[in-house]
């Protein structure tokens, strides 16, 4: 299957760069952040035009607790806010959203809010939208284990009977297949914690581009880039 497919299925993006972007323009972080918001709706409707199926971003990891307090809050509101005008946003477009990561550590009303938009937009059949908040792939892995483990202890299966789609199904992402492309922007090469069992094949992409500058074409300069490789599992083209 040589390239049968030049638009990845399943696209992930680490959003990167909110606060240097608002940084250089002379204005706080949180503007940043405010803006980085607007620019996830925007990429959802071209990532939709582009024949994309699967979007899934990095709101919030489980290391973004550790920033300074006012941030975090200002964050949080934007995410209530974000949470509560997604429903009638998703509903328009026939958008399915999920969100993955450990809900627990989020307030009661975003806990609500979060099933609310799950549960409505459950039966929509276009483009499926997951959004990572309070997500972190160890941790995730982590939960995953000891799920397994329980199911060990009662007598379920035993140790040797565990295979890795076992544990794919353990996993915040079981519905969803893994992604092709993985996008951060702003300049850093890293993964951060972020989808570490699903990325096992995906191909990546950076740009110095801050993610609320990260536009139409530069999606289309990521899928390009993605749609001239060779693709190869184990050796073996795809």
């Amino acid at each position: 299957m040589e390239n049968e497919n030049k638009v990845p299925a399943h696209v992930a993006i680490i959003l990167d760069g909110n606060g240097r972007w608002a940084k250089a323009k002379g204005m706080p972080r949180n503007y940043g952040h405010m803006q980085g918001a607007k620019a996830v709706e925007d990429i959802l409707e071209i990532a939709r035009d582009m024949g994309i199926k699967y979007l899934t971003v990095y709101a919030f990891s489980t290391e973004n607790w550790n920033r300074p307090e006012t941030e975090v809050s200002a964050l949080m509101t934007i995410l209530r806010n974000y949470l509560k005008t997604s429903i009638k946003k998703s509903m328009k477009n026939n958008v399915r959203c999920r969100v993955i990561g450990e809900r627990s550590k989020l307030s009661e009303d975003i806990q609500k809010a979060i099933e609310e938009l799950e549960t409505e937009t459950a039966g929509n059949t276009g483009l499926q939208f997951t959004i990572a908040i309070n997500y972190g792939s160890r941790d995730e892995i982590t939960r995953a284990v000891r799920k397994i483990a329980a199911k060990c202890k009662d007598g379920e299966f035993n140790p040797e009977d565990i295979t890795e789609e076992m544990i794919s199904r353990e996993l915040d992402t079981a519905e969803l297949p893994d992604p092709d492309l993985m996008i951060r922007t702003c300049g850093e090469q890293r993964i951060s914690n972020y989808l570490l069992w699903q990325c096992a094949y995906t191909e990546f992409y950076y740009t110095d581009v801050c993610w609320p500058d990260f536009d139409k074409n530069q999606l289309q300069m990521a899928i390009d880039s993605y749609a001239g490789r060779t693709r190869k599992f184990g050796g073996l083209k795809s």
